[in-house]
């Protein structure tokens, strides 16, 4: 079993090499284009004002749509570290809201999408993977994909709820 300096030395040589902190930058860059782009295009939604950065486990921002702007849910466009993937989210304002429609997508059955088996430890309702192959080459492109994606799901998430 390696020891917490075993593991932080580990970590220190990888970011000497560069290539942890260029990626890592080069996420970042893009979350905070995706989180401009649709602050600009999409201006009847509210979008969260910084990035959610984490533990290099997950970044995050969240967007609210106006028609969930009244149930108290937002959509969390998530990147996911370990695989390389982004992937939407529907999520609630706080644990309560959560729980609540959470419960009713699991009663009626009405979702298409993945759902948490429980909701220890998670912040989502429903997930939805937009793409586990990103190229990051074109940003823009990707941005524009991702925005088809999660703008679907938006759709989706309103039809589900009747708010559309």
């Amino acid at each position: 079993m390696n020891t917490i300096n075993t593991v932080i030395n580990e970590y220190k040589f990888q970011l000497q090499k560069g290539e942890i902190t260029t990626a890592y930058r080069c996420i970042m860059d893009l979350m905070m284009q995706m989180r401009k782009y649709f602050s600009r295009e999409h201006p009847d939604f509210s979008v969260s004002g910084s990035i959610y950065q984490g533990f290099m486990d997950m970044t995050c921002f969240a967007v609210v749509p106006p028609a969930l702007r009244s149930r108290k849910l937002k959509i969390a466009i998530v990147f996911i570290h370990e695989s390389i993937r982004f992937e939407v989210w529907l999520s609630g304002v706080n644990k309560q809201v959560q729980k609540k429609y959470w419960q009713l997508f699991k009663k009626n059955q009405k979702s298409k999408y993945r759902m948490p088996l429980t909701l220890a430890g998670r912040d989502s309702i429903l997930e939805y993977d937009l793409t586990n192959t990103p190229d990051f080459c074109d940003s823009e492109a990707l941005i524009k994909n991702l925005e088809y994606g999660i703008l679907k799901f938006i759709r989706d998430i309103e039809d589900m709820l009747g708010t559309s």
